[in-house]
């Protein structure tokens, strides 16, 4: 189906589909009754009341406006269903894009015209500052999951058990490996969407899943229920995902390790224009609050949901019993791989939503469905060699190459083996038949030996004595099973530690991932934290770095080589000196000392306020920040006095780093200042982390834990023990509005 002309401005520019301005032209063109235009002279004036026409002209174009942005509209959101729901598009993605491009062009024309719920208002908005909490209307409890067809059986006897004699059947739906969110209709517009969370509460994600083209912000239909909260998954398809880590390689960034993490991460994105180009799509699986409800089965909730624009899992199906249940789950566990998303079970569900409500649900779990989970493939295959990991840390893990060996659908030539108090354990060795599975169908890893096939020569797998990557001295951990390099110099450990210092929670450098670090540091243009900060002064050599990328081709595999480029170059250096700008806090959770994350170096940061004061501290005036004891002081100390240590720092505050911490504005005259205040239960105003900083601005202190030393605890609903243990201390407790409105004096 073509897609249609816009506006084009000029009377004589729309031959196929006639303009409001081209039909207000002609209309201002046309004989008015009475008017003999052939009988005039051509110098004789024309006298014509033009205001009132041009008023009516103007209205009409309005009208005419309104009335194709409508069109345009309703149009892309029938495409959408045809697309993302029936999975039967019926127009290309070019004439596709032409709707869209016209709609935007209107839109950008009459702006007042633009409504939320707009298809082009998917992308565009704002960054947030962070993540609201919202509280399901509904719980989101998990469901019990089993391994075991037997258990299964037991599941189908307790639902005849508690069902008497009625008869029931089951919906099974695949269970998507993704990221479960809720999605909140009201009069059929997006009001929310949530992430799971706790079941009770979860983040706020709306501004994201707006994005999202399979999910409507407008519903179809005329019946759709005045409030409609509706339960799924949010995935990354395998081929979007494959294609999207492709251009993060050409773009020297790190790969995504799997598409359900990656999911999660890009949902917690602050800024939706990041999930551009990523594809993530939504299946419906269930519901919370339906006001009203619109159907007695499942099955036939589904095809109302299709028919309001939601997509729904193709591959749903029904069983009248439980011989039918074990059927398909046979069926299932060989054809789950050929699924153009990653599966990891079944959800087998009772149909009639009458009878679910009568079997009810326990504390965490509903009673009227479990999940069958997918025994983790597992195949055999040989080990070749061990390689040796070195990680920021300096630890060492030992890997296991393998035989290639086909394992949830791809190829596996590694396996982790954990540590070497695991291989000893297992007693791997070199040319032993291991059997290797995906743990949670995404790290393999070697879980048993097969000793019937071990070789006579096969060799035992030996600890190192010194670090192989710079021969440098290891030492076990005390009580620990890890043996590390305790060379800081350590070129393995350098990567590691730059990645990590340049990591979205540290400093936060946008396009310094896993790959480019690798590379800078191999092509000798990073040997530490402060070579980041004097980058640009090698943008010539950085332009003309070239990535190679293998890719599937007819019969063989393609190499790729890409140009990092000017633009490339520009956006890395960019986010580097941006990232000077960060507080103090955020250098020291990513300076790698040990056993100090970004909660320990936000006390520090808060309490020494300079890296110079922090620096001078012994390891007693350390241990006065509450929370550091005498082993995370003596790790402070060491980081800060140890050679590596000075060199790292006095390099950095060389490059022009931010070494101050910014002071909190704190109110010296609120009934909290000084305050140690615990926070327990669900808040409706507010998440943990935003309530925390709120009293921070107030003078007071948070806490993680009730004791006699505890000044207040603020209790939102279902308050628990907290709430106990402070009542029988003696502790002052409020509600969340008595605390906000004594924050607000």
């Amino acid at each position: 189906m073509p897609a249609r002309r816009g506006l084009r401005g000029t009377p004589d520019n729309a031959p196929e589909h006639p303009s409001a301005f081209s039909w207000a032209a002609r209309s201002a063109r046309a004989k008015r009754p009475g008017d003999d235009f052939s009988a005039r002279r051509r110098d004789q004036p024309v006298r014509l009341d033009l205001q009132p026409r041009s008023t009516i002209i103007l209205a009409m174009t309005r009208q005419h406006i309104e009335k194709r942005i409508a069109e345009l509209r309703e149009e892309i959101r029938r495409h959408d269903v045809h697309y993302y729901v029936e999975d039967k598009p019926v127009i290309a993605d070019r004439q596709y894009d032409a709707l869209l491009e016209e709609l935007k062009r209107l839109e950008t024309q009459h702006p007042d015209l633009v409504t939320p719920d707009s298809p082009t208002q998917r992308v565009g908005g704002q960054p947030i500052a962070g993540f609201a909490s919202v509280r399901h209307a509904v719980p989101m409890l998990s469901i019990d999951n089993t391994y075991d067809e037997a258990q299964v059986r037991e599941f189908d006897a307790r639902v005849a058990k508690l069902l008497g004699d009625e008869k029931y059947r089951y919906v099974i739906d695949p269970k998507v490996d993704g990221v479960a969110v809720s999605l909140t209709y009201l009069d059929g517009r997006l009001a929310t969407a949530a992430t799971r969370g706790d079941g009770e509460t979860g983040d706020d994600v709306t501004h994201n899943v707006r994005v999202l083209r399979s999910v409507p912000l407008r519903l179809l239909g005329k019946d759709v229920p005045a409030r409609l909260e509706v339960r799924g998954e949010i995935y990354w398809p395998m081929d979007d995902f494959v294609r999207f880590n492709e251009q993060r390689v050409q773009a020297g960034e790190e790969e995504f390790k799997n598409p359900r993490n990656a999911t999660a991460g890009t949902l917690k994105q602050l800024d939706p224009k990041n999930l551009a180009g990523r594809n993530l799509r939504f299946v419906a699986h269930g519901f919370g609050l339906v006001e009203p409800l619109p159907a007695k089965t499942w099955s036939d909730f589904t095809k109302a949901l299709a028919r309001w624009g939601l997509p729904t899992s193709p591959d749903q199906s029904l069983a009248a019993d439980v011989d039918a249940v074990l059927a398909l789950i046979h069926a299932w566990d060989q054809k789950r791989h050929a699924l153009p998303y990653l599966v990891d079970g079944l959800v087998i569900k009772v149909d009639s939503l009458a009878q679910r409500d009568e079997l009810g649900a326990t504390s965490r779990f509903p009673r009227w469905c479990i999940a069958y989970k997918f025994e983790p493939e597992q195949a055999e295959s040989v080990v070749l060699r061990v390689d040796y990991q070195v990680g920021k840390q300096g630890t060492i893990t030992p890997r296991a190459a393998l035989s290639p060996v086909e394992l949830s659908g791809t190829t596996v030539r590694h396996a982790t083996l954990h540590n070497f108090d695991q291989v000893d354990r297992l007693d791997v060795r070199i040319g032993d038949t291991v059997l290797v599975e995906k743990a949670g169908e995404i790290i393999p890893q070697v879980i048993k030996v097969i000793s019937s096939k071990r070789p006579p020569d096969a060799r035992p797998i030996q600890r190192p004595t010194k670090c192989p990557q710079c021969r440098g001295d290891v030492e076990q951990d005390e009580g620990g099973v890890y043996l590390r390099c305790i060379n800081p110099a350590c070129p393995a450990q350098i990567k590691e530690r730059l990645i990590y210092f340049a990591g979205r929670d540290q400093m936060d450098m946008e396009g310094l991932g896993e790959v480019m670090v690798a590379r800078l540091v191999d092509e000798g243009l990073l040997h530490d934290f402060a070579d980041l900060f004097h980058l640009h002064a090698r943008r010539a050599e950085i332009e003309k770095l070239v990535f190679e990328h293998e890719r599937p081709g007819d019969g063989a595999a393609k190499i790729v080589k890409v140009e990092f480029g000017k633009k490339r170059t520009q956006a890395l250096l960019d986010g580097i000196e941006q990232s000077k700008r960060h507080p103090l806090s955020r250098l020291l959770a990513a300076l790698t000392i040990r056993h100090v994350g970004a909660s320990t170096a936000e006390l520090l940061a808060e309490h020494f306020e300079t890296l110079d004061a922090l620096r001078a501290a012994g390891e007693e005036r350390l241990m006065e920040v509450e929370g550091i004891g005498p082993e995370l002081a003596r790790s402070i100390h060491r980081f800060f006095h140890s050679d590596w240590g000075r060199k790292i720092v006095d390099h950095l505050i060389d490059a022009g780093i931010q070494t101050r911490q910014p002071r909190r504005a704190v109110r010296g005259d609120s009934p909290f200042t000084g305050k140690t205040i615990v926070l327990t239960g669900t808040l409706s105003r507010m998440g943990r982390k935003e309530a925390e900083e709120l009293i921070k601005s107030l003078g007071g202190k948070p806490s993680g834990s009730v004791s006699s030393r505890t000044d207040l605890v603020v209790h939102g609903e279902d308050a628990g023990s907290k709430l106990e243990k402070a009542k029988a201390l003696g502790v002052k407790t409020m509600d969340e509005a008595e605390f906000m409105k004594l924050a607000a004096k």
